[in-house]
């Protein structure tokens, strides 16, 4: 039975402007920094075996600070890339909302059924997830960190516990959310959904300069 560690991204710099990024690579910001930070020493109650992340620079770097408490290295593997959200990349969320209301709501209720204009087909979406699974089911170990982006990890929970990516943007995670899967590939349970605990930091330490 393998235990899968699923930690999204800390804030990246579109974040921080509301900007969709999908396959845009951007870095973290001091805050994601700090988010980073604080998911690494939550992570220590997990005795994680083994670090894959995605290739794009937010989910690495977050990775990479993570890795450094472990002394581990981080596998870097684009499989787990964000969904490419075509020509909506780079577009802030509020402009969205002025011009695509209808067609945004109608994406994050059915994604499968009401695709971007020109983003990833959902099924090279969902088959470079499986890939990844498959792979990651034949490892020795056990205990498995992945650091990626909230689509890709919830499609990878939508596969293993059979939800259907239709269901993709129901699930929520935020900046460094945790959530924890085990799965043999045949029976998969959600032990653990978006833990974000460890953000619930001192209000005084929001404002220390990094």
């Amino acid at each position: 039975m393998k235990r899968l560690i699923l930690c999204r991204h800390g804030e990246s710099e579109f974040n921080a402007k509301r900007i969709i990024q999908g396959h845009i690579d951007t870095d973290l910001t001091p805050a994601g920094i700090v988010q980073a930070r604080l998911a690494a020493e939550e992570l220590k109650n997990f005795s994680i075996q083994k670090i894959y992340s995605s290739d794009l620079k937010r989910a690495f770097r977050t990775a990479q600070i993570i890795a450094d408490v472990f002394n581990m290295e981080v596998l870097k593997d684009k499989r787990i890339r964000e969904m490419s959200f075509g020509e909506w990349e780079g577009r802030t969320y509020d402009h969205i909302f002025e011009t695509d209301y209808e067609t945004f709501q109608g994406w994050l209720k059915n994604p499968v059924a009401c695709p971007l204009p020109y983003q990833e087909d959902i099924e090279n979406f969902r088959h470079r997830l499986e890939s990844f699974l498959e792979d990651i089911l034949k490892l020795p170990e056990e205990r498995i960190l992945i650091v990626a982006h909230g689509g890709s990890i919830q499609g990878i929970i939508c596969i293993l516990a059979d939800l259907g990516l239709e269901n993709l943007w129901s699930l929520k995670h935020t900046n460094t959310g945790i959530s924890v899967v085990e799965t043999d590939g045949e029976k998969t349970d959600i032990k653990l959904l978006n833990y974000s605990k460890h953000l619930e930091i001192d209000e005084r330490l929001k404002t220390v300069p990094i």
